[in-house]
């Protein structure tokens, strides 16, 4: 009985394996049919979790507050800004499709929430990875390589956003 539990632990354990090889290769290689199905996922479920704490001190996600480029609808998403001396880098591990980079892009300007305090962005620019590793922090530059990130939006700090 023993034999037969521990062959299909072992079986479920290099299905597992097979699965998470092929999605780490699926996510390196930006093959868009699963980066969408990440996104949608990230979507409904990751993201409404990240957004309870996003922004606040101490978070590991910020807040991008946008507007829709063709509904002018507001929108919040939880992102990972790296402050640099001008604004922020923020990395994008699915490309440069995601909807809220196109708003923000579209519309020039934004508002970032991190740690708790928002700022005033424009000048939104895509920008190679490599012109933004100096403003990661070391803990941080094993995921950008591991996930293959490419490119990073590059936004400037205006100012402390009114109303906040």
């Amino acid at each position: 009985m023993f034999k037969g539990l521990a062959k299909g632990f072992g079986g479920l354990l290099l299905i597992l394996s097979v699965v998470g090889i092929a999605f780490m290769i699926g996510l390196r290689t930006k093959y868009p049919p699963l980066l969408t199905a990440v996104r949608k996922m990230n979507r409904a479920v990751m993201n409404p979790r990240a957004m309870k704490t996003a922004g606040q001190p101490g978070a590991y996600a910020g807040v991008v507050r946008h507007v829709g480029r063709k509904s002018g609808t507001p929108y919040e998403t939880p992102v990972g800004p790296f402050p640099t001396d001008h604004g922020f880098d923020i990395a994008l591990p699915y490309g440069s499709s995601p909807d809220w980079l196109k708003n923000v892009v579209a519309a020039g300007s934004a508002v970032i929430v991190h740690e708790g305090v928002a700022y005033s962005v424009d000048q939104p620019e895509l920008i190679a990875a490599a012109e933004a590793m100096d403003n990661i922090p070391p803990s941080e530059r094993r995921n950008i390589r591991v996930f293959a990130v490419d490119n990073f939006l590059r936004v400037r700090r205006v100012g402390l956003h009114e109303g906040e």
